[in-house]
């Protein structure tokens, strides 16, 4: 970690449902814990004792990007942040229409502004979802040319990515939660154990590996109930211009220490 040593490592999470830690078990209030806070969970073990992590959660589920420019840059920028870990830009691919100029710009007004004020900014690849859902399979092609402007960022701008999704536990069904749209908690403790091994620190097992064992096996009615139960309200949202976000504030705006419990 860079820095003054003398100082605390300040992390702030911006970004969507996967930074909000949906799918996750929740934390006692009912707010769901997640691979963001996991991570600092793990950082405050690793490095608490002769540096103390100071932790902020700005994201919000539903978020597409541009909503992110609008609403978390400023607050995160004026948090001084030390790092920064990013997630943007699904909630724009799952869309209709995406028009790719406008989300490559949107995602540069993300992380720009950050590193400008001093602040290392950390992208997640997106996974090949073919095998986790249908919806993975619609949109593979959106999800390369995501992918492809995350590494512009990378290239350009000294955006680091947090860890390689491809061929990993990441793209095992078991990883997502029943609405196959958002990480199940075996997929928020691998991330977190990813992301942390990325920074240096020790992870004594194969955090990228699938879990022993074949994926549960799926039926017609397992498949009916999946559609009826996820897919049916999801496309009622977008018909009705509605989103899973609307009335929601970030989990987490202040900086602070966190619990190091059962990260």
């Amino acid at each position: 970690m860079s820095g003054d040593p003398r100082l605390p490592l300040r992390y702030v999470a911006i970004g969507d449902s996967l930074s909000e830690g949906v799918g996750d078990e929740p934390w006692p209030d009912g707010s769901p814990r997640g691979w963001t806070d996991r991570l600092a969970a793990l950082l405050t073990a690793h490095y608490g004792q002769h540096r103390p992590i100071h932790y902020a959660n700005l994201a919000v589920r539903g978020y597409k990007t541009a909503q992110i420019v609008d609403t978390q840059i400023q607050t995160a920028i004026a948090l001084r942040p030390s790092f920064v870990t990013l997630t943007a830009g699904m909630n724009d691919i799952m869309r209709p229409r995406v028009d790719f100029g406008a989300l490559k710009s949107a995602l540069g007004g993300i992380v720009e502004p950050l590193i400008s004020a001093g602040a290392e900014v950390f992208v997640v690849p997106i996974p090949n979802l073919a095998g986790v859902s249908p919806a993975g399979r619609l949109i593979n092609t959106r999800r390369l040319r995501l992918n492809a402007i995350y590494q512009h960022l990378v290239d350009t701008h000294g955006v680091l990515p947090l860890t390689d999704t491809t061929n990993s536990v990441f793209e095992d069904p078991r990883a997502w939660d029943e609405d196959r749209l958002h990480l199940a908690t075996l997929g928020h403790e691998r991330l977190a154990c990813a992301a942390a091994a990325s920074f240096g620190l020790p992870i004594g097992f194969d955090f990228l590996g699938a879990p022993d064992g074949p994926a549960p096996v799926r039926t017609g009615g397992t498949e009916a109930q999946w559609w009826w139960k996820h897919v049916r309200p999801w496309v009622y949202r977008r018909l009705t211009g509605k989103s899973s976000g609307d009335g929601r504030v970030a989990k987490r705006p202040e900086l602070g220490p966190i619990v190091t419990d059962g990260y």
